[in-house]
């Protein structure tokens, strides 16, 4: 079962493709990096920033072209605490909270960039799919919201005349999105809208939210700045300052690597390819280092963000590279003319968006799929939307490994028969491990059988440390009566594991010839 994405075309792209979706990338950037920096409690700048830095340095070295990466929200909602306990450490005033931060973010880098030295990625693997609809519908419905809070001015939401101005604006960028794409593919539907509905607005003269009043009433006073500079935290370099940021590093690392390996894989599957897990841990954590020398708030990678580049035919790297330059381009020259864009475009691409992430074809499949697969995808939707994506993937894969567990618990059966001789036979079919084995020591009568039993294992595998000790318990079980007890059918594995069972009963007899059945071969394989 594959996600189904709609206005997603699926080509290579181009060098224009990328430019001009590198452009309309950068473009909407600019109020999610100003929105993030206002969660975190930090200047807009600081923001702005962490987006150029993110999305240079991903785009570069990363392990996945056309993703982007960026400040975001959910490692701005754990900042917000770190850099409040930060100014209560410095003097009134200091603003000590941002060094903390600086601090902090190179700490992100190492551990990131250690997850990847040591091919942690790969462990993205174990994530179900059920576990990934939830995660794309949950941030579906996250974006959303935040968008919600564009429809508010000076803290009140929205009514009358600017309500209406506000959501035909929405509206009109949203029908542009739709309709140009079905007329010609020349140029991403995204930029248009929001060049379109830019000039209506500028020369309308309509009075409606911009990029420059929502700085403006969130505390800011535009994103014109200069280059980011060089410069190491001024903390205190000791080991109460380690034990402070470590806890903060270690959550930031793991939310920020998780939510780049879930878009990674989302990314992979619109548009077929496959990047590196791996090399995207390392590109993560050296661009989140990169920001603690420079003064950016660092992120990861932006579902919303990927998901418009790949819809705008952004395809390789050049596409992250232009949007990372295009939005320093706009800090350095151009913060009048971005200033001037309404939010209400920037919304209606964002709803686009919000549109193609979630996975609509989770109705479809509500009454084809398991209970306990509905279930995960449920969860792991209402853990995003209430805390953040770290817990709600850690929930869902834990939930899943349960019901696997449970499931493959109650496989392990054992068909019983007694041959010419008098002599008992267990043939046993499914796994044996921690979960089933429980139900495993059940099938055996120990006191009731004959004087020889024969176990097979030939169907069966035999998983875990839980698995051999109750074999073994099992085997003195039978001595302890007087029996003798034939173990047939295990694998090589699983003999070196069981030298008290060697010592009690007969382990691969020799009539079995391909697994080294005889017991003196046993003993010479493990001499």
């Amino acid at each position: 079962m594959k996600f189904e994405f709609k206005f997603i075309d699926k080509k290579q792209g181009s060098i224009k493709d990328d430019v001009l979706s590198g452009l309309t990338v950068a473009l909407a950037l600019v109020p999610e990096a100003v929105a993030f920096a206002f969660v975190a409690g930090v200047s807009p700048i600081v923001g702005l920033y962490g987006a150029f830095m993110m999305g240079l340095v991903t785009s570069i070295f990363g392990g996945r072209p056309g993703m982007i990466s960026g400040a975001t929200g959910a490692m701005a909602v754990v900042m917000v605490s770190l850099i409040k306990q930060g100014n209560e450490m410095g003097a009134p005033g200091e603003m000590m909270g941002l060094q903390y931060l600086f601090a902090t973010l190179i700490l992100v880098g190492i551990i990131q960039m250690s997850a990847g030295f040591f091919k942690l990625g790969k462990f993205i693997r174990l994530v179900p799919h059920s576990v990934m609809m939830g995660f794309v519908n949950g941030l579906a419905i996250v974006i959303f919201l935040s968008q919600l809070n564009m429809f508010k001015s000076g803290g009140e939401w929205l009514s009358g005349g600017p309500l209406f101005t506000m959501l035909g604006l929405v509206a009109g960028t949203m029908l542009i999105m739709i309709v140009l794409p079905k007329i010609s593919k020349a140029i991403p539907a995204a930029l248009v809208g929001i060049l379109v509905i830019s000039g209506i607005v500028i020369l309308g003269g309509i009075e409606t939210e911009t990029v420059k009043s929502f700085i403006q009433a969130g505390g800011g006073s535009g994103i014109k700045a200069g280059l980011p500079s060089f410069d190491v935290p001024m903390i205190p370099l000791t080991l109460e300052t380690l034990k402070f940021i470590f806890p903060y590093a270690l959550i930031l690392a793991s939310v920020g690597l998780i939510e780049s390996l879930m878009t990674l894989n989302l990314v992979d599957e619109l548009t077929e390819t496959r990047g590196s897990g791996n090399r995207e841990c390392v590109a993560q954590g050296a661009a989140n280092m990169v920001n603690g020398f420079f003064g950016g708030m660092g992120g990861c990678a932006m579902i919303g963000q990927s998901i418009i580049n790949i819809k705008s035919g952004g395809r390789h790297r050049l596409s992250g590279i232009v949007a990372s330059i295009a939005l320093l381009v706009f800090i350095l020259f151009a913060s009048s003319y971005i200033e001037m864009v309404p939010i209400a475009a920037l919304v209606g691409v964002m709803f686009m968006v919000v549109i193609g992430t979630f996975a609509w074809s989770t109705f479809n499949v509500m009454n084809k799929i398991p209970v306990s697969d509905l279930i995960v995808i449920i969860l792991v939707t209402v853990l995003t939307v209430i805390f953040d994506l770290a817990i709600a993937v850690l929930a869902g894969v834990i939930v899943s490994a349960l019901v696997f567990a449970w499931e493959n618990a109650l496989r392990i059966r054992a068909r019983k028969s007694t041959d010419e001789h008098g002599i008992k036979h267990y043939e046993i079919y499914g796994p044996l491990f921690f979960g089933s084995t429980t139900l495993f020591n059940s099938k055996f009568d120990v006191q009731n059988d004959p004087a020889e039993v024969i176990i097979d294992f030939k169907e069966s595998r035999i998983m875990d440390q839980s698995a051999i000790e109750a074999i073994n318990k099992l085997a003195e079980r039978y001595q302890k009566e007087g029996k003798t007890i034939h173990l047939r059918h295990l694998s090589i594995d699983c003999i070196k594991l069981i030298r008290k069972a060697e010592k009690i009963c007969d382990v691969n007899i020799v009539e079995d010839p391909n697994y080294f059945v005889a017991i003196d071969n046993y003993k010479r394989m493990l001499s």
